[in-house]
């Protein structure tokens, strides 16, 4: 029988690669995408039948469980990528602690209800299967004024520990990619609102961030998680792997 996998956030950026990467092999991908037009492009790609687009939002159970049974009508589901994000911000000195709390809650939650939902799946068929979610290097090493997005990322990465060691016993494996800078959508929207001064100001401090001198291209970020979902992956698990060309593991050079 055939298998199937389930990205969220696959309408643009790491998801759509992700789900361009999958499509290689000879699989069902769906892809959840809360915004219609992000999702359009899955209507005309090659793969047909083989790629399903779920409209809603990653983050509610109902859709969760709607894309796992489209998954599973399709083939053996084997595995799930928890990609959306929420990249909204605050900081305690000019929010409240509820609104702090309501945003770090927005990430966590995405990630928890794709992995109960892949766990519970994989349980009940008795089959083994493989998560991945998407981290940050931030989650190690915090920017200012990112404390949600940090704060949740770091729980993923816990989480992420957690499930490894309660389901490892059940042939179930699940890992983080913690991606550095990557030249999604967004990074290009970026860009294109600064002054052009300020866009090479800004290329050229990403390029000394990164040793590998640039940003990531998703493709590079689909690859790593492709190979943590395949079998060749098959004794790795609870393992974060950082994709981000060296920058979390740069530091200063106080003599330079």
């Amino acid at each position: 029988m055939s298998r199937s996998y389930v990205v969220t956030g696959g309408g643009r950026g790491i998801g759509k690669a992700v789900v361009e990467r999958l499509l290689h092999d000879d699989v069902t991908v769906v892809a959840i995408e809360r915004d219609p037009v992000e999702r359009a492009w899955m209507d005309v790609h090659p793969a047909g039948a083989r790629l399903i687009g779920v409209v809603g939002d990653a983050f509610e159970e109902a859709v969760a469980e709607r894309a796992a049974d489209l998954a599973q009508s399709a083939g053996t589901l084997v595995g799930w990528v928890n990609n959306a994000a929420v990249f909204s911000d605050a900081s305690v000195h000019s929010a409240s602690t509820s609104q702090v709390l309501d945003l770090i809650a927005a990430n966590i939650n995405g990630a928890l209800v794709g992995c109960a939902t892949a766990v519970r799946r994989f349980l009940a068929a008795g089959t083994q299967g493989a998560i991945v979610n998407v981290s940050s290097h931030q989650a190690q090493r915090a920017v200012p004024g990112c404390l949600p997005y940090v704060t949740a990322k770091a729980a993923i990465e816990g989480m992420t520990r957690a499930l490894a060691v309660e389901y490892g016993p059940h042939g179930i494996r699940v890992n983080v990619v913690a991606p550095g800078s990557v030249h999604t959508e967004r990074y290009a929207k970026f860009l294109g609102s600064q002054e052009s001064g300020d866009t090479a100001r800004i290329e050229q401090v990403m390029a000394v961030l990164h040793p590998l001198g640039r940003v990531a291209r998703p493709q590079e970020v689909a690859a790593a998680i492709a190979y943590l979902l395949s079998d060749d992956a098959s004794f790795i698990t609870g393992a974060t792997v950082p994709v981000d060309g060296g920058r979390s593991v740069l530091a200063q050079d106080p003599e330079s």
